[in-house]
């Protein structure tokens, strides 16, 4: 395959034997590494021409070097506060400034006169707030955007003239006084030749400058265009099209190398795949077929999807060569840097500056990032470990440097005193700079390879801030700074080195310019991708940007069309992939450009894929009982199995196994809100302590008057013990403690209305009181201790009640058991629960003669319903709540049934295909 670069060197080469005075402009920088090499194939000797991008040529025309845009926003903000008496803070100034810097652009790229445009917006808010009746009301924010589009020639006036004035410059600044200094230009370089090669659509100001060259007679233009498009009205052939018939120059002479590339033989395919990841793995699959990729060019449509692509490369792919830049956003350095830019954005947030107490979450997100843990590395154990145990473990929801100083005593007075400087509060925003700059310092230490090279951009980029905060001194706090940091690094990215002709080439579309190849894959060919979506953002009205040729999403469009026809001319194989998926609005279809394809080329291939879903059944975990585990489970008949041990038997096998044979327990966590679990305690707790005074008494109404004035401070007390560290005054946690209170003041209201009846005789017996009871099985040649705590028994009217307290909902169908054999089930749980403790009461204590016993629940969330008792009626609605004797004796052979099966040693922990909800 013979490319566009070698056809023009070749036709430039009949004419030119000397490149002395001889000047290439090429669309980018990445053109000239294959000129270069397309001249070396023709063996050319002597000088080589220099070789430029548009905007070197535009750069060396103008004498304005280009300013780098953060730089740009800076300056602009300086000469903006000059002209406004109250100008917008930085960080509300940036949030529009790059907008407008960028309509500027445009305008100067296009030679626009800026008065008449900005003075045509401005009369277009006039005419809008304009009424016939008089009647508009404007609000302050009209009238500050009125004011704001009737300055914004004189922002651009008093900026240009200061760029010019400094000799930097954006590139339409650049362009405009380029066309004006064009003519002296010129007659320097009268013994000099330049070539413009490769070029498409063509802003005002290149245009011009283009055409004045060419008139001169020392200036020839490339045009990479094919006949398919050139002499139809497709829209990839518009610009050169009216270039052709528009300019005076080609009314004498023909466009050079108009070749018929496209209607040559290819191999095209369109590849319909559901999402990103799904494109970038087939892409994977596509390469690791090649047996070479050295004409091979993978372009990405959407540039954002560059790190899922380097991940999906396959093995096969021996070297590299990427263009675009890995953004800084995706780098994994960046949480360690939002992490240490949180902690204090947070603390303001929280009010706790006073203090300098920060967020636990922030604190351990910190000290969890790689790097840090790897600083805080002492004798193969991170202190950053330690420390996020015991915040957990302590309970603290917010923290000290102080509180952290002990565990750094550990590293080297180095880091200790660069870990402490994080925590510690800071007068400028330069101070806090400096503080990351030190810290990377130290990080580059640790660290090799690609993450020296991460360090290494992110120190430029917090260089750079701190350099432009020295200047100026417009990061007036941390939130303008973290504001504008995570702009930057949403734009910024890290260049990748390589060898442009080797390898795979990775690309993003603009870079395609001038380059061909023989295999070629595009990935995310869809509506809104490629081509881009028609939503400009931008102060110049759509009607305006007609009006005056500024170029609007039609013209963008057409520059699109020409890369993706342009790119496919020459190319022997195309894979063409797009998302199938549309996006939540609807849009998001494949492109029109594969549909102008499907016309323009027969025998396009069309295939939609899918990952290989490989059918497989569940495989339940199951765990056999070896000797360990059998003796394990002997330890634990001895120590003694709770009813909450074997409902969770009965929920899933595994988990028991897991916590009371391996004695896995759970991740201790921060409660910042109140846990259910400790709110249930709490409650209890609270109870306990109120009714101990009365054990073995008969309660009296003024008893309970008495304990709800102790409700509050009961409450409190025992929150203090069990939600150590954490904050009831505010927020949630005031709310849980309310209810807290309220579960108490309810249940307690609850005793006063029973014993407003004199009738009712209320006797407590016990309250949180360890029981046990020992179960004799067949065939187990030890005994199997079941024990717990009953939250309260009492005696009503002569009638034992056994009482478990639940502060989650409970319903009386969960105490229904009409059949007992059926009772070693999940769904029985709460009941199994209370029969276990009337097992426990009954066999250590002496039940007297003629008394029955009840066994319910009482649930704070349904305290309405009161004391809910077991009920053992088959009917619908019957009512049977005696505990007996024989139901005791009938419920315990079915748990015996059950344990038996627990230590069974032929039966494994089994877990369940479905857990029962």
């Amino acid at each position: 395959m013979q490319t566009f670069i070698q056809e023009t060197i070749q036709d430039i080469l009949k004419t030119t034997q000397s490149f002395e005075n001889v000047t290439f402009v090429l669309p980018s920088n990445r053109a000239g590494v294959f000129v270069k090499q397309a001249l070396k194939n023709e063996r050319v000797t002597g000088f080589l021409p220099e070789i430029l991008n548009i905007e070197e040529f535009t750069e060396k025309v103008s004498g304005i070097r280009k300013v780098d845009s953060i730089q740009l926003l800076f300056y602009f903000y300086k000469i903006y506060k000059e002209l406004e008496q109250k100008p917008d803070t930085f960080d509300v100034f940036s949030s529009w400034a790059f907008t407008v810097l960028q309509d500027f652009n445009e305008i100067d790229q296009h030679l626009v006169d800026t008065r008449e445009v900005f003075v045509y917006i401005r009369d277009l808010q006039r005419l809008r707030k304009w009424s016939v009746k008089g009647t508009f009301q404007e609000t302050e924010l009209m009238k500050n955007h009125f004011a704001f589009t009737e300055r914004l020639n004189e922002y651009y006036d008093a900026l240009y003239e200061f760029l010019v004035a400094n000799k930097i410059g954006y590139q339409g600044c650049m362009y405009r006084e380029a066309v004006k200094k064009l003519d002296i230009f010129i007659d320097k370089i009268k013994e000099e030749k330049y070539f413009f090669i490769g070029f498409n659509a063509l802003n005002k100001a290149e245009e011009l400058l283009i055409k004045k060259m060419l008139d001169q007679g020392n200036t020839e233009v490339y045009w990479d265009i094919d006949e398919a498009f050139l002499y139809s009205n497709h829209q990839a052939g518009s610009f050169v099209r009216k270039y052709k018939t528009s300019w005076k120059y080609y009314q004498q002479n023909e466009l050079k190398l108009i070749g018929n590339w496209f209607a040559g033989s290819k191999n095209i395919q369109e590849i319909g795949a559901a999402k990103n990841i799904s494109q970038m793995k087939y892409v994977g699959e596509l390469l690791s077929k090649m047996p070479s990729h050295s004409n091979t060019a993978l372009v990405l449509a959407d540039e954002t999807l560059l790190p899922i692509t380097l991940n999906s490369l396959p093995e096969n792919v021996a070297s590299i060569n990427i263009t675009m830049g890995y953004p800084l956003k995706d780098m994994p350095l960046t949480s360690l840097f939002l992490a240490a830019f949180q902690l204090f954005i947070s603390q303001e947030k929280l009010q706790k500056k006073a203090t300098n107490q920060f967020y636990y979450k922030d604190v351990v997100k910190l000290l969890k990032q790689p790097l840090i843990h790897r600083l805080l590395l002492v004798e193969e154990e991170s202190i950053s470990d330690t420390i996020t145990t015991t915040i957990f473990k302590e309970n603290y929801t917010f923290v000290t440097k102080e509180y952290l100083t002990p565990f750094l005593e550990k590293t080297t007075a180095e880091i200790k005193e660069l870990v402490e400087s994080l925590f510690t509060s800071f007068k400028t925003i330069d101070e806090f700079l400096q503080r990351i700059l030190q810290l990377i310092d130290r990080l580059k230490t640790i660290v090799e390879g690609l993450e020296k090279e991460f360090l290494f951009r992110y120190y430029t980029a917090f260089t750079q801030l701190q350099n432009l905060q020295l200047e100026f001194g417009y990061f007036s706090d941390l939130k303008t700074l973290f504001q504008f940091f995570k702009q930057l690094i949403s734009s910024e990215n890290l260049s990748f080195q390589g060898e442009p002709l080797e390898g795979l080439q990775l690309m993003g579309m603009l870079e395609t310019r001038l380059l061909d190849f023989e295999n070629i894959i595009i990935t995310s060919v869809n509506e809104g991708v490629f081509p881009a979506n028609s939503k400009q953002t931008s102060f110049i009205p759509f009607d305006a940007k007609t009006y005056y040729g500024l170029p609007t999403y039609r013209e963008k469009d057409a520059i699109f069309s020409y890369h993706f026809f342009r790119l496919l001319q020459r190319a022997k194989n195309v894979y063409l992939l797009y998302n199938t998926e549309s996006d939540a609005f609807g849009g998001g279809e494949k492109s029109r450009f594969l549909t102008q394809l499907s016309i323009l080329k027969e025998g396009i291939t069309n295939t939609i894929v899918s990952p290989k879903v490989i059918s497989d059944t569940t495989i339940t975990k199951e765990v056999s009982k070896n000797d360990n585990v059998l003796e394990r489970l002997k330890e634990l008949a001895t120590k003694g199995i709770s009813p909450s041990a074997l409902t969770n038997y009965l929920y899933n096998p595994i988990a028991f196994y897991k916590s009371k044979v391996l004695k896995i327990r759970e991740f201790d966590d921060i409660e910042e809100e109140v846990a259910f679990n400790t709110l249930g305690t709490v409650v209890h707790e609270t109870l306990r302590e109120m009714y101990e005074p009365f054990i073995g008494k008969f309660l009296q109404r003024t008893d309970v008057e008495a304990m709800k004035k102790e409700t509050d401070t009961l409450v409190k007390k025992y929150f203090s013990e069990y939600f150590r560290n954490g904050d009831i005054s505010s927020g949630k946690n005031r709310l849980i403690f309310e209810v807290a209170v309220r579960f108490v003041n309810n249940f307690l209201q609850q005793e006063t209305t029973l014993l407003k009846d004199e009738n009712n005789q209320l006797k407590i017996i016990d309250v949180e009181k360890d029981y046990k009871a020992f179960i004799d099985i067949e065939g187990i040649d030890f005994p199997i201790k079941i024990h717990g705590q009953v939250d309260r028994v009492d005696e009503l009217n002569g009638v034992i009640r056994i009482i478990d307290y639940k502060t989650g909902l409970v319903k009386e169908s969960d105490l229904k058991v009409a059949n007992l054999e059926e009772i070693c089930d999940f769904k029985y749980s709460k009941a199994i629960q209370v029969m276990l403790y009337a097992f426990m009461y009954t066999s250590m204590e002496k039940v007297p003669e003629g008394k029955s016993i009840e066994a319910g629940i009482v649930s704070f969330k349904r305290l309405q319903s009161g004391f809910m008792k077991l009920n053992f009626s088959e009917k619908y609605r019957g009512k049977d709540h005696d505990v007996t004797p024989e139901r005791i004796t009938e419920f315990i052979d079915q748990i015996k049934i059950l344990v038996k099966e627990i230590y069974n040693p032929e039966v494994a922990f089994v877990e369940p295909s479905e857990l029962p909800f």
